[in-house]
């Protein structure tokens, strides 16, 4: 090899391998550092674009489960405040009972009065309860619907009764006699609006729509600033029940036939919150074995106002409308049967300061139970699935982390091992370089 001076061909070379190995050597301190493999798209372009991808689905899972945890505390809200009605209805029916019960006078049923007075009013600050100052059981959370009329049905009559029916001539569901005597008496109450309607009258030669037609004349059904009257209504029979809210036909579980009675008018303000009938024999005493098949009246769809679309959404997915949706009921008063507002917004709650009343007043209190175990159920039903939700959320977000873990994670021995080789090259460069400058010095000894 010739020797030159201008050019130090053996320098430059090992210059060049020094410049490769302190990149290198960059690039294993930063994957080291950084405990990635990939630190920039310029490592690996579709690897980067995946990772980021995954990183997006990763955080908005999260989210996704934030807002299901949220979205479970609202609805405990409104449970606790639901179960805390059921509570006090609980305690409302053992009043009405003892009400109903001729041990106490006048002056005591007064007291139950005032007692059921105060628990109304707690029913009503019940219902308008908030989370984060959204009303929750006020009926202004409720799904889209139709006003509802309320319909009652009877499936312990044979399965041919008809209204027109005579009642000596009914049937229990098995073909056996009820035993009603023309000599009987008939009783029927029913509640609307918070008033007790009530008449009697002799069985002779009724029907079933003879009992609903006397009852639509007692004293006090056209009620003075109720707006229009509110009667009970012979619907029909057969399997078909009604609509409900939602504008879907409702029909008996079994497809068997069955006697349904309706308000006339729909919404909250129609709605015939419990009825009763009852048969005496000419002793005065209860007829109890007929009553239980007679007055076997079931609320099978619930009077509701017309409501537009404002259920609660939740959002528990990565994608646009992957989301849980809830309506909530109306729980106050009014919506439960306990209270009535006239058309001049005075307000009329269930009467009991009389036994009549008191007894008229116990199937109230049972649907008023009913109505909102359901809407507690509706809602622990709800939550049970957000529990779900939570924990496949959960389950998603580890699985795309480990996916995008990896993809980006630097295998930290693999790269403590390059960046050990990559030191030591660069250190043996740097040696290199300066034995390869030092050549040029033995030149300088040829031009003494």
């Amino acid at each position: 090899m010739a020797l030159v001076v201008k050019n130090n061909m053996s320098a430059l070379n090992t210059l060049n391998i020094m410049s490769k190995n302190n990149k290198n050597l960059a690039a294993s301190l930063q994957k080291v550092s950084s405990g990635q493999k990939i630190n920039s798209a310029a490592d690996d372009p579709a690897g980067y674009a995946i990772s980021q991808r995954m990183q997006t689905q990763i955080r908005s899972l999260n989210q996704d489960n934030t807002n299901a945890a949220n979205g479970q505390n609202m609805l405990k809200t409104a449970e606790g405040t639901v179960a805390s009605t059921v509570d006090i209805l609980k305690t409302l029916k053992e009043k009405v009972l003892d009400a109903a019960n001729d041990t106490n006078t006048t002056y005591d049923r007064n007291t139950i009065q005032d007692y059921l007075d105060q628990t109304v009013a707690q029913i009503n600050d019940n219902a308008n309860v908030t989370y984060n100052s959204k009303l929750l059981v006020d009926g202004s959370m409720n799904q889209q619907g139709s006003a509802t009329t309320v319909a009652y049905s009877n499936a312990s009559l044979a399965t041919d009764t008809t209204f027109f029916t005579a009642l000596t001539a009914l049937k229990d569901r098995n073909g056996n006699t009820l035993n009603i005597l023309s000599q009987d008496t008939v009783t029927v109450s029913y509640v609307t609006n918070g008033k007790v309607m009530t008449t009697s009258f002799k069985v002779g030669s009724s029907t079933l729509s003879d009992i609903f037609s006397k009852a639509n004349q007692a004293t006090g059904a056209t009620i003075t600033g109720m707006g229009n009257s509110v009667y009970l209504k012979t619907a029909g029979t057969g399997s078909t029940i009604g609509k409900n809210a939602q504008d879907v036909t409702m029909h008996t579980a079994d497809g068997s036939s069955v006697l349904t009675v309706t308000s006339n008018k729909s919404g909250i303000s129609g709605n015939i919150a419990g009825f009763t009938i009852s048969i005496s024999g000419t002793d005065g005493n209860i007829k109890t074995s007929v009553n239980t098949k007679l007055d076997a009246w079931d609320e099978q769809i619930s009077a509701q106002d017309k409501s537009n679309d404002n259920s609660i959404t939740l959002q528990v997915g990565t994608k646009a409308n992957q989301t849980i949706r809830v309506g909530l009921g109306d729980m106050r008063a009014q919506a439960l049967g306990l209270q009535g507002v006239s058309a001049d917004g005075s307000v009329q709650n269930l009467d009991v300061s009389t036994r009549a009343n008191a007894n008229a007043a116990v199937n109230v209190l049972d649907n008023a139970v009913q109505k909102a175990l359901k809407e507690q159920t509706q809602i622990g039903s709800v939550e049970s699935r957000l529990d779900y939700t939570q924990d496949n959320l959960t389950t998603a977000s580890q699985n795309v982390q480990a996916s995008e873990s990896t993809i980006t994670d630097a295998n930290m021995a693999q790269e403590m091992t390059e960046y050990t080789k990559n030191n030591i090259l660069m250190q043996a460069s740097q040696a290199m370089l300066a034995q390869a400058n030092s050549g040029s010095q033995n030149i300088l000894q040829l031009l003494q």
